[in-house]
């Protein structure tokens, strides 16, 4: 049975766009833009709730809190909606007992890889070790307990695939979200990727158990996968913050250019030194 998962915004176009995503990767998505969706979370028991804070009323902050102190809903994990340009909001949500934030607009690897991570985190342990363990923030990934090297784009390209387990991914598809407006990459890029990861990967290249090739498709992925932490809990430093309020490949922090002390001090009318 697909885990549900609840969407609450007072943004049509952003639940919409969400629930889009989330079907597409074989979730169960019930949206509300407010209304009864604490006593139906009761009701439903959803595996995880995504819901904005700049709703009107503080709506979002006051659903976050009764679902952290109800004993039937204590610990369903909470994904906090965030703007892209909103400090408050950012600081808010990690005081709010939210396992994870997204920024707005959307993006569909990013909000995978935020709500896959968090359900990893709160899943049921495998009866085994996972076949493949994704560290997103530190870019190391394990197969069968032993660290791999890949590259940044092998990198996103595999834990792309095992977002999207057992599932039939087509090459266009994986051109889309993994290469974006890369000029002069065709299908057979991504077949050459995946030759590259087979070699790193497969303990048998001609009988590929990990990567499966489907004729005419594309490729599926059929190996166990499971994510490490990327929550920041014991530091509360403005890098770690950041960071937390930053989706893994999405909005990032402008760096502030500096001025240099003497371009400062001529700038406020101060007499640069004589010669």
């Amino acid at each position: 049975m697909a885990e549900m998962i609840f969407v609450v915004d007072s943004q049509t176009d952003v639940v919409c766009c969400a629930k889009q995503i989330l079907e597409a990767a074989g979730y169960a998505v019930r949206t509300f833009s407010r209304g009864e969706v604490f006593s139906r979370a009761v009701a439903l028991r959803p595996s995880l709730i995504l819901v904005a804070l700049s709703m009107s009323d503080g709506f979002g902050q006051k659903l976050c809190e009764q679902v952290r102190s109800s004993p039937t809903l204590g610990g369903t994990p909470i994904i906090i909606l965030v703007d892209r340009n909103s400090a408050a909001e950012h600081i808010l949500a990690r005081a709010s007992g939210a396992d994870d934030c997204v920024v707005k607009p959307l993006r569909r690897y990013a909000l995978l890889a935020s709500v896959q991570s968090v359900l990893s985190r709160f899943d049921p342990p495998f009866a085994g070790t996972p076949d493949l363990v994704f560290d997103t923030r530190a870019m190391r990934l394990s197969v069968y307990g032993k660290e791999i090297e890949t590259t940044t784009l092998e990198f996103r390209l595999l834990e792309y695939m095992a977002l999207h387990r057992g599932q039939a991914v087509q090459r266009d598809v994986l051109l889309d979200e993994i290469w974006g407006e890369a000029h002069f990459i065709t299908p057979r890029s991504v077949d050459t990727c995946m030759r590259r990861i087979r070699k790193k990967i497969e303990p048998s290249r001609s009988e590929p158990t990990i990567l499966k090739t489907i004729r005419g498709v594309g490729y599926r992925l059929d190996a166990t996968a499971a994510w490490k932490s990327s929550s920041d809990q014991g530091c509360n430093c403005k890098v770690c913050r950041e960071a937390g309020a930053a989706n893994v490949y999405g909005y990032r922090p402008r760096r502030i250019r500096r001025t240099p002390w003497f371009k400062a001090a001529t700038s406020v009318g101060a007499t640069p030194l004589e010669k």
